[in-house]
Order: structure tokens, then sequence, then C-alpha cells
């Protein structure tokens, strides 16, 4: 069944920034339909014992088992402009035993709250449109980048974004020519591109190719 006008606009609303239980109904389509995304994005960040890992936009976090899987006494922080999301992220804690130590804090999408080269991996996956300001947050990012750090951004491509109905004003799309042009003004560079393919099931409830790509990247020498 289609959304109407109006469906579709709260639709890319709540995907900005997921509010209320609405947006947690949002939530949980996001996570099931993005999952491949963000798993494929955490197995590129290749974790180690004891890497310390940011996530910008986390959204309900039904990743968050398969993340500390990967590797022994993780230190993960995720950050989130919704209230709503870092209260949904909390329940994947809540009442459990964790080797890994886990933090779930808000922040303004602008400033991100954490020490200077602290981080060893960093990644977010479909925020890159929404980012109000992409060189001053990718300043941001690299600040608290450790030296030999890496940062993954993982975006679907423009070509598929522009035929999805609720992509409007809200969002900013890319392809990789546009990251790489986006990226020389700032103090990362492009390390790796990974292409890959996946069928989906939109928000609309139709089954797509989604081509998406994950950019690995690492301070500028």
């Amino acid at each position: 069944m289609e959304l109407t006008k109006e469906e579709l606009q709260e639709l890319e609303n709540q995907l900005s920034c997921p509010t209320g239980n609405k947006g947690i109904e949002t939530a949980t389509l996001m996570n099931d339909t993005n999952i491949g995304m963000t798993k494929s994005s955490i197995d590129a960040l290749q974790l180690v014992n004891n890497d310390v890992v940011l996530e910008l936009g986390h959204g309900n976090c039904g990743h968050l088992n398969y993340l500390l899987e990967k590797a022994e006494k993780l230190s993960y922080t995720g950050l989130e402009i919704s209230e709503t999301m870092k209260l949904e992220a909390e329940k994947q804690i809540r009442g459990k035993e964790l080797s890994s130590e886990v933090s779930f804090k808000l922040y303004d999408g602008k400033k991100i709250p954490i020490e200077d080269k602290s981080i060893h991996k960093i990644f977010t996956v479909n925020t890159l449109y929404f980012w109000k300001n992409p060189i001053e947050f990718l300043k941001e990012i690299s600040r608290v980048l450790s030296e030999n750090g890496i940062c993954i951004v993982t975006f679907a491509q423009k070509g598929f974004m522009q035929k999805l109905p609720f992509v409007g004003d809200k969002f900013r799309l890319y392809n990789t020519t546009d990251l790489e042009l986006l990226l020389k003004n700032s103090p990362l560079t492009i390390s790796e591109l990974i292409h890959q393919t996946e069928k989906v099931k939109t928000k609309t409830n139709t089954l797509v190719d989604r081509d998406f790509t994950i950019a690995i990247l690492k301070h500028r020498l």
C-alpha cells in the first residue's frame, strides 16, 4: 500500500531524528532494513581486543551484540541526537553483565563530546545525509580519532536514494565522487572503498537492490 504525502513526510522526519512511539517503530524498521549495511561496517572495522569504539547515530543499537562479539574488552560509546533512540539503545544493556564497557550519550550532532585522539575506531551508517555542516563535522571526527585510527562512513549511493519516495529536503545525497570532493577539504582521506549491493525491503514495503558504499577514512598525511 502506498503512503500518503503526509505519511512520507512524517517518515522522513522520523528517519532524520526518531521521536516518541512513532520513532521507536521507525527505529525498529531502520534496524531491520539496515542490518546488512551495519554488520558489513562492523566487519570492516576489524576490531581487536581493547579497541575504543565510537558510533555516531546508533538508532536502537540492535546490532550491539554483533559488535561486542568481535573482540574482548572493547570500550563502546554511542552518540545520538535523539533522546528516544538513546533510551531504546540502553535497553540493549539493561540487566546484562558485559565484558566490554558500553555507554550511550546525547549530543547536538555538531560537537563530539569526546577527548582528542582518544578513539581507535569510529563508524556511522546512513547518517551522512543528515550532517548539517559536513566539513566541520569531519574536523570533529578527525579531532577525536587516534593517530592511526580509522573512521567508517557507510551510505547508500545517490542513484538508489533518489528513487525512494520519502527522500526529501532533509537528505543530502552522495555518490562516491561527491564524497571524494567533500573529503578534499577535510583532514581525513579515503583509505579504502568497499562497494556492495544487497536486496532490501524499503520503508514502503518494496523489494529493491540497494547499492551502498563503505568508506574507510584515515588521517591525511
